[in-house]
């Protein structure tokens, strides 16, 4: 007779896996840390990562601020808003005409099209503005919709992040540095 877990279907298996093994602690920080996580928290000074408290663009502005985010975001499963929210600001550095259409399209794909594989929430009339936008695009294409993931980070998700495991491990971990 097969096991509870050969019943399940391989693919659902591997989500239900990483379900299992998504938590909120700091191992997930440093696992997904620019650099080598180790020398990466040498850097950071106890003094930069309590600034991360100070506003939401403070720790957006911060390379390891941004990494600390994303690893709590992955817990709460809605990494799709860092996600677009970047993919927007790499996109208003587009010098190409060339290049704009087609990052347009990919990024209206990819977070905002109905049923696109990572879509961000967005009230109806923004996404049917951000679709005329995208027909012919320009550097602002997609600000309102980046306006609304924003706040949406900025209201829901980064006061939640100020009080996780994710954030205070990774505070206590910077002082006991210079203890």
């Amino acid at each position: 007779s097969r096991t509870f877990q050969e019943t399940i279907p391989k693919g659902m298996r591997t989500r239900l896996g990483c379900l299992s093994h998504k938590s909120d602690s700091y191992n997930d920080f440093t696992a997904i840390l620019p650099d080598k996580p180790n020398r990466a928290l040498k850097r950071l000074s106890t003094e930069e990562a309590t600034r991360w408290a100070d506003s939401f663009d403070v720790l957006l502005s911060h390379k390891y601020g941004v990494a600390a985010f994303r690893a709590f975001l992955k817990t709460e499963f809605s990494e799709e808003n860092l996600e677009f929210w970047l993919a927007c600001e790499d996109f208003k550095k587009t010098r190409s005409a060339a290049k704009l259409a087609s990052k347009a399209q990919r990024i209206f794909e990819e977070f905002i099209d109905v049923q696109a594989p990572r879509e961000v929430n967005i009230d109806f009339q923004t996404r049917e503005l951000t679709r005329r936008n995208v027909q012919e695009p320009s550097l602002s294409c997609f600000d309102q919709a980046q306006g609304k993931v924003h706040s949406l980070m900025e209201k829901d998700s980064y006061p939640r992040f100020l009080r996780s495991k994710i954030y205070t491990d990774l505070l206590s971990q910077t002082q006991r540095r210079l203890s």
